[in-house]
């Protein structure tokens, strides 16, 4: 939802990426490459390339390659290939190329997004690996030629923690001299606010035995601090004493800094529909005081606002300030709807079975629905009453959800209603149209039981 509603920030953080990023038709023709894929495949202009087949930017024996990613995406599946292609320019290059296909609610594919990033370096290591059978080429310089190919700072240390290796990216990134981080001086490329904290989790890796895994800063040749990821694993001897660790840095800091950008835009926004909700329910407010006739209609109205309020307040955004207690699920927004309506130990109304996830869509749609059942069950059915008792019933199964509504003891019904509400009509359809749920209703003389189908894919996204 948000990046829809910020199509520039959309193409902010995709401009950022150092992959080429495009996104294709189901035909096959291009629509879209990012800033960085444009720089990496050397063309001027986009609309050199736009609305062509995509395979036809390819040398023939890669082509094939190429339709069959496309194919396999028109079904719904994700793939990977390597393949030669040169630049716009002619200059030599190999791609490690993903494709997947971008899916509705209901799982079709409407068009596809592929990232390609230029694996040449590494190819050429390996060549030259592979081609070379002379004594010299000992296992030492191929590892050396390997871990120098990849985009990821790699380290080694000795059992008691001390670093005595660093491949050519660790360099690269923080264009210190070779050797001037050995032992204990790579703590001082860190953010000094992260230090403490990396010196306690690394030590604690090394009394433990257990894997490493941190987040902190890290001083670029720039003099920029950056974010990035650090693991590292301990390799055991036959005696089960740890003899090396070799661990990774991964930088992060442009991921991280989208994501921090997205929830701040999320949370201001999130912001705003809250004012939304509340503005249109004081203008329903002020407006019916000059209809008195209307007034029931206004009540129910501001009712049906409060409760998409409700579930947007639910699945909102949250930030380390305003953490949510929990993840937001089917079964907690359940219990926010019907708040109102139930009073503590009084047992009337009941959750129980399978939960699964819920999206702010399926949320919105659902909270329709469950709030115009409560509001009949409490002026018809099993709420209106002292001894009536709601129980809703859960099941996750495979790739459905369902949900059950079961009203007891509630005034005995003669018959169907010769026509549903306003109301009902209004949150099945949503639910029908925006999450493809299937409703069933029995109007039972013993109480109301409503069941609603939804896919599992629908409610999560």
């Amino acid at each position: 939802m948000l990046l829809a509603c910020d199509p520039t920030f959309f193409r902010s953080v995709l401009d950022a990426s150092r992959d080429c990023i495009k996104v294709v038709e189901l035909d096959g023709r291009l629509s879209y490459m990012n800033a960085g894929g444009l720089c990496l495949m050397e063309i001027d202009d986009f609309t050199d390339v736009a609305d062509r087949l995509w395979w036809e930017l390819w040398p023939a024996d890669a082509a094939a390659l190429v339709r069959g990613a496309v194919e396999a995406a028109r079904q719904g599946i994700a793939s990977r290939f390597e393949a030669f292609c040169p630049t716009a320019k002619g200059a030599p290059k190999w791609w490690d190329v993903s494709v997947a296909p971008i899916l509705d609610a209901r799982g079709k594919a409407l068009r596809m997004v592929s990232s390609s990033r230029d694996i040449s370096e590494r190819k050429r290591a390996m060549a030259a690996l592979e081609g070379s059978d002379t004594p010299e080429v000992d296992s030492q310089r191929r590892l050396e030629a390997i871990v120098n190919s990849i985009d990821q700072m790699i380290w080694s240390t000795r059992p008691d923690g001390y670093h005595d290796y660093y491949n050519a990216r660790w360099y690269e990134f923080t264009g210190v001299p070779p050797g001037s981080t050995d032992g204990e001086a790579w703590n001082g490329m860190f953010h000094p606010e992260d230090q403490e904290r990396a010196w306690a989790v690394w030590r604690h890796s090394l009394a433990t035995g257990e894997p490493y895994h941190i987040e902190y800063r890290l001083r670029h040749r720039s003099g920029q601090y950056r974010w990035v990821i650090g693991r590292a694993q301990p390799v055991r001897g036959a005696d089960g004493r740890i003899v090396r660790w070799y661990g990774t840095c991964t930088d992060v800091h442009d991921l991280k800094t989208a994501e921090e950008q997205r929830e701040l835009i999320a949370h201001e926004l999130s912001h705003r529909i809250k004012n939304i909700f509340a503005v249109i329910g004081g203008i329903i407010s002020i407006t019916a005081r000059g209809f008195p006739q209307a007034r029931d209609f206004a009540d129910t109205i501001r009712a049906r606002i409060a409760a998409l309020g409700r579930a947007h307040d639910y699945v909102r955004p949250h930030g380390p300030e305003s953490a949510a207690p929990e993840a937001a699920n089917v079964h907690g927004l359940i219990a926010a709807l019907l708040k109102p309506y139930q009073i503590d130990g009084d047992g009337r109304i009941s959750v129980d079975g399978g939960d699964v996830p819920i999206g702010p869509r399926a949320a919105t749609a659902m909270a329709l629905v469950i709030h115009e059942l409560a509001t009949n069950a409490v002026k018809y059915g099993a709420l209106s009453v002292p001894g009536g008792k709601l129980r809703i019933n859960c099941e996750a199964d495979g790739d459905t959800f369902r949900m059950n509504w079961l009203e007891e003891n509630g005034p005995r019904i003669a018959a169907a209603p010769a026509q549903s509400g306003f109301g009902s009509q209004l949150s099945q359809r949503v639910a029908a149209g925006q999450l493809g749920a299937r409703i069933e209703q029995d109007w039972n003389p013993a109480g109301l039981r409503f069941r609603i189908d939804i896919p599992v894919s629908a409610i999560i996204h």
